[in-house]
């Protein structure tokens, strides 16, 4: 309790925002203003008054704040706390890449670097990377979409689009595998099964639901069902308990966690705010190219939007 107050009491005096994402430890969780998936935090600051952001996630989510809010200082409490997927491709290798398909449009997961994103037409999540292949993209277009072949492989098979992917991957996802479930669904034959599409193809097959983190929370508070596997990492484990007291959640793999992401810890957060330490600093060049790339993703969301709300008027 102790930690939490003086959080809060160096929140007040730096003006700051703490931005957690869901797989971080539980009791940073806890001392978050908005928890939640990469992206839908980074825009969530970038629409405060804050003059600081604290991203605790892993360094590509602190770089995205940055690229969404440049004229903010953005703060990383363990600037070592990496992610293995996004450091799997370069801006070197993608350039190689599009050199062999000079007729190629790109896509990268918003898990990429600033300077990925920066060679990119488009960026997608998670949760929207089946509407972005569908929608920022015609039935002839050459589509190259990295770093992860899981997601481009589910999100190609569910929409008939043609992609050319990378061979990167979430090794905490790979963690997680058939006979897992297979042992779940035994221990607990009620439940509805939940998979990451960063999960293998074997895995996501046997799901009820195939979701990114902010969909497992939509997707547990629409059902009846009381009893979920989830099959991401762990951390989640704490959100979905948290909004969902009354149902029970098991973890499709105990093994499934992500060693940076649980590198953060409430006295890092606090030395972060005292010294003003680990600061994500990118280029205006860099944020520029980058931030194209993410504002054409959100503005076909928006047009995405209007266009289903004027449907159903």
């Amino acid at each position: 309790m102790d930690l939490q107050k003086r959080i809060e009491e160096l929140k007040k005096k730096r003006n700051a925002v703490i931005l957690v994402h869901n797989y971080q430890l539980p009791e940073v969780q806890d001392i978050g203003d908005f928890v939640g998936d990469s992206l839908g935090l980074s825009i969530e600051a970038s629409k405060t008054a804050a003059d600081v952001i604290v991203f605790c996630g892993v360094y590509f989510m602190a770089e995205t704040a940055k690229i969404l809010s440049p004229h903010k200082t953005v703060l990383i409490p363990d600037a070592s706390s990496g992610c293995p997927m996004a450091d799997m491709i370069t801006a070197e290798q993608l350039r190689e890449l599009k050199a062999k398909h000079p007729k190629a449009k790109v896509m990268c997961y918003v898990n990429t670097s600033a300077e990925v994103k920066a060679e990119c037409d488009y960026c997608c999540t998670s949760a929207n990377a089946e509407r972005m292949l569908t929608e920022a993209f015609s039935d002839d277009d050459e589509i190259i979409f990295v770093p992860d072949k899981y997601l481009a492989l589910y999100a190609a098979n569910r929409t008939g689009r043609k992609v050319i992917f990378w061979h990167g991957y979430c090794k905490s996802h790979l963690k997680i595998l058939p006979e897992h479930i297979h042992q779940q669904k035994e221990l607990h034959p009620k439940a509805l099964v939940m998979a990451h599409p960063e999960c293998l193809s074997a895995v996501t097959q046997m799901a009820d639901a195939v979701l990114s983190t902010s969909g497992m929370l939509e997707y547990v508070k629409r059902f009846d069902a009381k009893e979920f596997i989830v099959g991401t990492e762990v951390g989640m484990l704490h959100s979905l308990r948290k909004a969902n007291p009354g149902k029970k959640f098991y973890p499709a793999s105990d093994i499934a966690i992500c060693p940076n992401m649980k590198k953060i810890t409430l006295e890092k957060v606090i030395r972060s705010l005292e010294e003003m330490r680990d600061e994500v600093v990118l280029s205006e060049e860099i944020i520029s190219k980058a931030h194209k790339s993410i504002f054409r993703m959100i503005n076909i969301g928006k047009s995405s939007d209007v266009a289903s709300t004027e449907a159903k008027i």
